[in-house]
């Protein structure tokens, strides 16, 4: 479950608590049930990252033990069998079930489609250099979950389902900026034995790359922030500590060395996502609608009090 290396989690986790605060921001709930979301949110990106592990390491079994950073994973040096790792891969995603219905109804129906994207994207650094772009539409899923979770029907509300899709898109584009850093850990030894990666196909123009991402991250940001009407709080918090944080870790980030690539994997999670989620915390909390709250029952079913 990669427990000792939690940052994926916090990566899958980011997407959920953003779409959460972005619904709170636009359906005013009290703060009870945010907060009883956001929690249900963690627990789910954790026993789903797990899983998310537990199959990618099954599909890059022949892989894993030819790269230094992988090599040791269970799988790959023979303590577990692919039997058992499958085995347990079904409990972890039962586990998760477990904690998906205990959302509204509506969450089950965007939420189980996305087990296609967990158990396929390995498959996708087999046939493209773009894998990153697969694995952003799987751990930015969480962006779509937020609304229904906080009982607002996409489907039945255009400003809610415009604003998700930007926020989704904002997030995809960060899981390709940060797994981009991510990928020149492995970047040689992917060479080697011929898995395809975003920093293969654009290794001397990568900090380029890197820029075009946080902009188009940074404007899909604001533009889900003004779908809603969200008000200078947001942009300065939530938009400004983006582009700073991202900036910053593209100026300073060492690409030709692991361990520098591997410090702002770990470290830029809480610097960009904190600040956005702070950012909509505080619109939340502070926002020109702050005292417009629904009780605790209507922000679940979505019916106004």
């Amino acid at each position: 479950m990669r427990l000792e290396k939690p940052a994926g989690t916090y990566y899958l986790f980011f997407p959920c608590l953003f779409s959460t605060l972005l619904a709170a921001c636009y359906t005013n709930p009290t703060f009870l049930p945010v907060l009883a979301t956001s929690t249900l949110f963690f627990a789910g990106a954790l026993i789903m990252r797990g899983a998310g592990c537990t199959i990618n390491d099954l599909w890059d079994r022949d892989y894993d033990p030819h790269v230094i950073r992988t090599r040791l994973r269970p799988i790959a040096r023979g303590a577990v069998t692919p039997f058992h790792a499958l085995m347990f891969a079904g409990f972890e995603c039962l586990a998760g079930l477990g904690i998906l219905v205990q959302f509204p109804t509506p969450c089950l129906y965007y939420g189980i489609p996305s087990l296609i994207l967990v158990t396929t994207y390995p498959l996708a650094k087999r046939v493209t250099h773009y894998p990153q772009f697969v694995l952003g539409l799987t751990f930015s899923w969480g962006a779509i979950m937020g609304f229904p979770a906080l009982g607002v029907g996409l489907l039945d509300d255009a400003t809610a389902l415009q604003a998700v899709a930007a926020l989704y898109a904002s997030c995809v584009s960060w899981t390709v900026l940060y797994d981009m850093i991510y990928a020149h850990m492995d970047i040689k030894d992917d060479a080697k034995v011929g898995i395809k990666s975003i920093a293969l196909r654009h290794e001397k123009e990568t900090k380029i790359v890197l820029s075009g991402l946080a902009v188009v991250q940074v404007g899909l940001l604001a533009a889900a922030g003004a779908t809603i009407g969200a008000s200078p709080v947001f942009f300065v918090g939530s938009c400004g500590s983006a582009a700073t944080t991202l900036g910053l870790m593209i100026w300073k980030v060492r690409l030709k060395e692991v361990g520098n690539c591997c410090w702002w994997f770990k470290n830029g999670v809480w610097f960009t996502g904190g600040g956005i989620a702070s950012g909509l915390l505080a619109e939340y909390l502070f926002g020109p609608h702050q005292d417009d709250h629904v009780d605790t029952n209507a922000a679940l079913t979505g019916v106004p009090r």
